[in-house]
């Protein structure tokens, strides 16, 4: 288990960055589409906000239960398959917000999302 721990740990990171994410869409879904379409306007994708939303809520559902459970799989019996998922789809989902940002032409939220990548992808590389 000792060996996995920086694996571990960036999982939940993970999990927590995703679920609570994710729930800050569904407690104020309203608020979060109206906001996204002001923000959206000028892009291609300023017609479809609900839907790209619904999207990203689903992708990071997935990517924080998955990183969740595949922590948990790890310190119980050491497998990996989950971990995988969580951290794939974690990257997926941090693609698609860059998209958008970069889309948007918001370029310091484009930057932050890079320190969310690296250890996505991090996980991936000690996998």
């Amino acid at each position: 288990m000792y060996t996995h721990i920086a694996t571990i740990i960036t999982l939940i990171f993970l999990g927590i960055t995703f679920i609570q994410s994710g729930y800050d869409k569904v407690a104020d879904w309203k608020g979060n589409v109206e906001w996204l379409k002001g923000h959206f306007a000028q892009t291609p994708i300023k017609n479809m906000v609900p839907q790209s939303l619904f999207l990203i809520l689903v992708l990071e559902v997935f990517a924080g239960a998955f990183s969740v459970i595949g922590a948990i799989q790890m310190i119980m019996n050491g497998e990996t398959e989950f971990a995988f998922w969580g951290s794939l789809i974690s990257c997926v989902t941090l693609l698609f917000l860059l998209l958008g940002q970069r889309m948007a032409k918001e370029y310091d939220g484009a930057r932050t999302i890079v320190i969310y990548f690296i250890p996505a992808v991090l996980v991936l590389t000690w996998l």
